[in-house]
């Protein structure tokens, strides 16, 4: 965990168990005077920046950290002078801190983010994948992983479209199998991320007939990166082949040009 990832990254509500290993994050986030910059995404202002946490909470971090409960921290942007709101509940007798609310919210930070899949996806599935983000945000984990699932579904519908238009599969091989044999027999289709990582899909639909809501929430992150992880692999993709397309336009005109 790190101070961006806590602050703008994990949905409220998701438990955040404090540890040796990760107690110098905690201070972090309740003493500002630690002083730390860290990196983020500015959703006001639309920019890469450097963060600041500002105040101690309730006047004193040391006393936070012993007696707990509610207090507010602020986050500074560094380039625009914005202030971000965090509103935090700590149990010390279990060491659990939760964020509980803040402003902007996790969805913020990220949904202006993923419109550059809007290249991959169409207007539908990139609303589903606002929802998801939103949901999350909001301490909603089961239905937040019942949009992510579908976003991973759609890849695999696509690309069994094209592997089906190439004549390498048919309909009948793709219907009977599972999700894995489904990715396996699409593997030349889909991105390298997506193969080796196949699981996702498990690991959603137990989130959706399985798991409890504090649990689906607390593994979001980690399933949202690995489907925009499948997204970035194709968005490369796709801008090599439109790299290559205008590479071959510009030699062809050059070749007309000095009459070859």
């Amino acid at each position: 965990m790190t101070l961006q990832q806590f602050f703008f990254d994990l949905p409220i509500y998701t438990k955040f168990e404090i540890t040796a290993e990760n107690e110098e994050i905690f201070l972090n986030i309740t003493d500002a005077s630690t002083k730390v910059i860290f990196d983020g995404y500015n959703p006001w202002k639309k920019i890469e920046s450097t963060f600041y946490v500002m105040n101690d909470l309730q006047g004193s971090s040391y006393a936070y950290t012993k007696s707990g409960g509610y207090a507010a921290q602020r986050v500074k942007c560094k380039r625009s002078d914005d202030t971000f709101m965090f509103y935090l509940h700590y149990d010390p007798q279990n060491k659990i801190l939760l964020k509980v609310g803040q402003h902007p919210t996790v969805a913020d930070f990220h949904i202006s983010e993923i419109k550059k899949y809007g290249k991959l996806l169409s207007k539908e599935k990139l609303n589903e994948f606002t929802r998801a983000i939103g949901l999350a945000a909001n301490g909603v984990g089961i239905g937040s992983f019942v949009y992510l699932r579908r976003i991973f579904e759609h890849l695999i519908f696509e690309a069994f479209e094209k592997a089906k238009a190439d004549e390498k599969i048919n309909n009948a091989d793709f219907q009977k199998g599972r999700m894995d044999d489904r990715i396996a027999l699409l593997a030349e289709y889909l991105p390298s991320f997506l193969v080796e990582n196949r699981s996702i899909y498990s690991v959603l639909s137990l989130g959706i007939h399985s798991l409890d809501e504090q649990t689906c929430l607390e593994h979001f992150d980690t399933l949202r990166v690995g489907i925009e992880l499948i997204l970035d692999e194709k968005l490369e993709e796709l801008k090599k082949m439109e790299k290559m397309e205008i590479a071959k336009k510009r030699i062809t005109d050059l070749k007309g040009k000095l009459g070859k």
